[in-house]
């Protein structure tokens, strides 16, 4: 039996692949111990992971990239690994992609580390470097801690990240089949987290598929309420529904291009319409492959509820963007992200000293 320290943050999708690693570990007898935000505790906990938290770690307040660097840096999760490792040291520590504070606290100690991707890896190092003038003052050089990674291990489809370095991907840790949907079916689900902008462009797409001929399903997440939304007849409304009881039954999903819902439509074949609602993220970069993969459209979020409605009939229909997404379904589906991780993590212990 190995031991396995994960350091994550509560970013919404971020978690998905330390769920789904946690799991698979414990599941092989293995000692899996998460630090992050209080915030992320019931979801560990549901998952049978056990979760330790970090309480010095900056809570994540805003969707700003202000706020996203007082994450990234966070002396207060630094010290709590720190301590953590040197009370009792794991064999393995596997960090999430943006605590670059937590690498480079791990590297002045000596501690190797893995480094999870929840993203495209081709993404991020055309964005670092934009992002290391605002890391340098406090001296934190992403690209080297990046690299630093024994290894780095990406949750993605290798054929959908383009430009990436030298990275093991694994796949994407969701486990799809084949989606059979009984009648023409589409998902909204746009973000859970609280862009500028959500409510509106949730809205243009509500009066955009207003009296489409399929079933309308709407998850408006944590951070949108239903009651701020003017919903069409017919369409269902829910706060959240788990994608694996969804998408198996679903022709088109509507996104905002989150990397994790990307994935989870993908490991089901589902094509995909991608509205980006924040450029300073992965879900332009998301929208771009999946239009190069063939698999779907992308457009502004701001686009007119005639040109998203015309979007969504036309990815409803037959036509390559349909056989595409069965072909990426069947990628995901063999590659096995969930197995095919803990499997390289199991590795890196076996030679861990």
């Amino acid at each position: 039996m190995s031991s396995f320290l994960f350091v994550t943050w509560e970013g919404g999708g971020n978690a998905v692949p330390f769920l789904a690693l946690g799991q698979e570990l414990v599941a092989r007898g293995h000692e899996v111990t998460v630090m992050g935000h209080a915030s992320q505790s019931g979801a560990f906990a549901a998952a049978g992971v056990p979760f330790l938290g970090s309480p010095g770690a900056a809570a994540l307040a805003g969707t700003s990239p202000l706020a996203l660097l007082k994450v990234i840096t966070s002396p207060g999760m630094q010290q709590d690994v720190l301590a953590e490792v040197a009370a009792r040291p794991a064999d393995v520590v596997v960090v999430d992609v943006v605590l670059f504070g937590v690498m480079d606290a791990l590297r002045r100690v000596g501690r190797e580390y893995v480094v999870l991707e929840h993203t495209l890896d081709g993404m991020l190092r055309r964005m670092l470097p934009v992002a290391q003038a605002a890391l340098l003052p406090v001296g934190l050089r992403p690209m080297d801690l990046l690299d630093a990674g024994r290894p780095v291990m990406t949750a993605s489809i290798p054929e959908f990240d383009r430009g990436h370095g030298n990275v093991v991907h694994v796949g994407p840790m969701v486990r799809g089949v084949p989606a059979r949907p009984e009648t023409p079916t589409v998902l909204i689900s746009l973000s859970t987290a609280g862009f500028p902008g959500l409510a509106a462009t949730f809205q243009r797409v509500l009066d955009a598929v207003d009296g489409v001929a399929a079933h309308l399903i709407a998850t408006t997440g944590p951070s949108l309420d239903p009651a701020a939304l003017h919903i069409p007849d017919g369409v269902e409304v829910h706060r959240w529904i788990p994608h694996e009881e969804v998408l198996p039954h679903v022709s088109l999903v509507v996104s905002h291009g989150g990397h994790g819902t990307a994935m989870a439509a993908l490991a089901h074949g589902v094509p995909l319409l991608v509205l980006p609602l924040n450029p300073t993220t992965d879900q332009p970069w998301v929208g771009r492959a999946v239009e190069r993969a063939g698999v779907g459209r992308r457009l502004r979020r701001t686009s007119a509820p005639r040109r998203i409605r015309a979007a969504v009939e036309q990815l409803l229909g037959d036509g390559p963007h349909r056989a595409a997404a069965a072909r990426m379904g069947e990628r995901a589906r063999a590659l096995d992200g969930r197995t095919r991780g803990a499997d390289l993590l199991e590795s890196v212990a076996a030679r861990s000293p």
